[in-house]
Formats: C-alpha cells, sequence, structure tokens
C-alpha cells in the first residue's frame, strides 16, 4: 500500500464545514486529513506548512480558492479543487456529511487510486 494522500480541507472559519469533512475522513487509512480556515479568528488558521504538506487541497467554496492563491500562490500550490458547499449547515448536519460525501467519495478514490497506480 502507498503512502495516505495527504488532504487539507478549507473553509471560513474552520467551525463547520472543514471540521466535519476531517472528522468523515479522519479514520480513512488511505488518507492523512487536517482542516483549516482562512479567517484570522479562525480556531486553527491555514498555513503555508499545511499548503506545503498537502498533496490535495479542498475548498469550500471558489472564494476560498481564490483566496489561497492569492495569498499563497507564489510558494507553488497543490491543486486545489472547489466543492460549492454553502455556509449553511452547523458542524456534522447528516446533511452537510451526506453532501461532504457524495462530492468527495469519488474524488478520492480516484485521487487515491491514481497515487497506488503511480508508486
Amino acid at each position: 500500500m502507498s503512502e495516505p494522500l495527504r488532504v487539507l480541507f478549507v473553509c471560513a472559519m474552520n467551525k463547520r464545514r472543514s471540521v466535519t469533512a476531517e472528522r468523515l475522513y479522519r479514520n480513512d487509512a488511505r488518507l492523512q486529513v487536517r482542516s483549516a480556515g482562512l479567517r484570522s479568528d479562525a480556531p486553527r488558521r491555514v498555513s503555508e506548512a499545511d499548503l506545503e504538506w498537502a498533496e490535495v487541497v479542498y475548498a469550500m467554496e471558489r472564494e476560498h480558492a481564490a483566496q489561497l492563491k492569492q495569498r499563497f500562490g507564489a510558494i507553488g500550490l497543490p491543486h486545489i479543487e472547489v466543492l460549492d458547499v454553502p455556509d449553511d449547515f452547523e458542524c456534522m448536519d447528516p446533511e452537510l456529511q451526506e453532501i461532504l460525501r457524495l462530492t468527495l467519495d469519488p474524488d478520492l478514490d480516484a485521487r487515491v487510486a491514481a497515487k497506488a497506480d503511480s508508486a
């Protein structure tokens, strides 16, 4: 088995969406996951080290991807996928979990398979 895929989930505050995604996937042996927020008052703010660590970043909104590129573009960012998940849910809301699973599972499966094939 190849090394786990390193995944970073990003939203504005790191309180609902990105935290939910991290919790959903943290026990998946194929993945190493982190989450972070973009705002200065986020409990865990995205850092250059997070982006250097990650192989793929899942941004919850297009604006988050744009902010990452604006702030950190000089370091050579990993691939950023935009999920288009609105900030309409509480952390671990069942509907949010379903949206994230439906959106992320196929992409993560494909990325893990591609990484295994290239190893």
